[in-house]
């Protein structure tokens, strides 16, 4: 299956300290889909990730390497790889990670669905999509994370924390990337909810995430506390700008009813 019809790919993978799985990570991409090219995201792991990353670029024309100061967060990497990919001139768009999680064998399935819709999410929790060595305690919390936001900010997205995503140029110019300043799981939840207000053609298809088996995870109670209150501070605020706009209508309504 080729994807020439949806033009210049770019596969985003940030790492921090990955030198154990990316040499994998970049084999299983070029192998499942050999006319992406890759950017390497790396924020100055101490572990060499970097210099290897480097090595990987000189022998292959598809594989090109970005280092970034410092450990600034994954929200900022990517936001950083989007604006280069833009500057390229890039069509598509696709976040994954470096640890095997994101099996690059199920991008076909990203990619094939993007013909459709602007942005497409990899989805743990719609039917056919599930996770692999995974305890009950990270199901349920994201599970829950997901409940949690289509309450609040009413988006009918069942895995709206996953970040094996597939996005049009296209896409990422209309979400105001400037203004996004949140990190981890919010990150992911900002960029979706943001879709989801310009009213975006997203897209679900089922995938299987795989715990890492190498190196540890990035996720802590730090990441998480930040997506409760920002998710719970915009949906306070939408429903505020929702309960005006109503009262204004209303207003304007008693005001000139031959209207």
């Amino acid at each position: 299956m080729t994807f020439e019809d949806l033009g210049r790919i770019l596969v985003i993978i940030p790492t921090f300290n990955e030198l154990e799985s990316l040499p994998v990570i970049i084999g299983r991409v070029r192998a499942s889909v050999p006319e992406v090219d890759i950017l390497i995201a790396d924020d100055n792991s101490p572990d060499g990730t970097g210099k290897l990353a480097d090595t990987f670029a000189e022998n292959d024309p598809h594989v090109q390497v970005m280092h970034r100061l410092g450990k600034e967060g994954l929200g900022a990497a990517y936001l950083a790889g989007f604006a280069w990919a833009l500057q390229q001139g890039y069509d598509v768009v696709v976040e994954m990670d470096a640890d095997g999680s994101h099996q690059p064998e199920q991008l076909p399935l990203l990619l094939a669905a993007l013909r459709d819709a602007d942005l497409v999410l990899g989805s743990r929790w719609v039917e056919g999509g599930g996770t692999v060595n995974w305890p009950r305690s990270r199901q349920f919390l994201s599970k829950g994370g997901s409940l949690y936001t289509r309450v609040l900010l009413g988006i009918p997205l069942r895995d709206v924390t996953g970040g094996y995503r597939a996005f049009r140029a296209d896409t990422l110019r209309k979400l105001d990337l400037h203004e996004v300043a949140s990190q981890g799981y919010c990150f992911q939840v900002d960029l979706a909810w943001r879709a989801a207000q310009r009213n975006l053609r997203v897209v679900e298809v089922p995938i299987t995430f795989v715990e890492r088996t190498a190196g540890a995870s990035k996720m802590s109670q730090k990441i998480v506390v930040e997506a409760l209150w920002r998710v719970t501070v915009w949906g306070f605020d939408d429903r505020v700008t929702r309960i005006r706009r109503k009262a204004q209508k209303r207003r304007a309504a008693e005001q000139h009813p031959e209207n």
